[in-house]
């Protein structure tokens, strides 16, 4: 092997690996298809209440002091809600058991308050009903995999992620996985992050115990071989051609 070949082929091995290793840009950023001019209504996906949910629970009235019964409970040291049972049933002082299973925290305010007036115990009730233990998993490809709570109503899957402290380099944009367990049925959805398709789907707004798991690329997934990363390659490569090499001339 002359020197002009040996360093033809090493300037090729080199393109190669540099081709390999890259990314484009498309791989990379989030909602390349996205146009800024364009507007989107929104449209906010209000989450059903589940078994084992803890729901906190406040009443007020015109008649503040009339009120004050419902929500003793409030006031305990031990008490931190409202849990829904197999049954889909929450238990409140005086109203007693209620069934929630399946509706959003509106309907519960709404149901408890037409309750509460139609069985004539309390004038003008407003009735505040927020999800305590609502959370949701990040593993994967992100800075900071864990499990996270939120207070808020609604929490997209932008949020969610930001929670986490984003996708590392490594995380596979157009292959976040989120899993949801509903009505004790589990499905599974593939979000591409590169793109805004999702925006209106039912995936865009997460719910409590949704699973969201962001895959490896493949760059990551190739340096969990064997040869683990491009300095490791080269040592192996340039050991090899050495012997390749020596081979060659103890042989002439």
């Amino acid at each position: 092997m002359n020197i002009i070949l040996k360093n033809k082929f090493l300037l090729l091995l080199i393109v190669l690996i540099t081709l390999n290793s890259c990314s484009s840009n498309k791989d990379i950023l989030y909602f390349n298809d996205l146009k800024t001019s364009e507007q989107d209504k929104i449209v906010y996906n209000a989450g059903k209440t589940q078994v084992n949910d803890i729901l906190s629970i406040l009443i007020s009235s015109s008649s503040p002091d009339l009120a004050l019964v419902y929500n003793l409970n409030q006031n305990s040291p031990v008490f931190t809600g409202y849990l829904v049972t197999s049954e889909g049933t929450i238990t409140m002082p005086i109203i007693g058991k209620v069934k929630v299973l399946d509706l959003t925290l509106l309907e519960i305010e709404t149901l408890i308050s037409k309750k509460l007036v139609d069985e004539k115990q309390l004038l003008n009730p407003i009735v505040t009903v927020r999800l305590t233990n609502a959370k949701f998993t990040v593993l994967g490809e992100v800075n900071n995999p864990g499990t996270y709570t939120f207070n808020e109503q609604n929490i997209n899957i932008l949020q969610a992620l930001g929670y986490a402290g984003d996708l590392t380099i490594n995380g596979k944009r157009q292959g976040v996985l989120i899993i949801r367990e509903e009505n004790n049925i589990k499905t599974y959805m593939t979000i591409d992050m590169t793109s805004k398709k999702w925006f209106n789907s039912p995936y865009y707004y997460i719910k409590p115990n949704d699973i969201i798991y962001v895959n490896p690329n493949g760059p990551k997934v190739k340096s969990a071989g064997y040869i683990g990363n491009l300095g490791t390659f080269l040592t192996v490569f340039s050991t090899a051609l050495s012997t390749v090499l020596t081979i060659i001339i103890l042989s002439k």
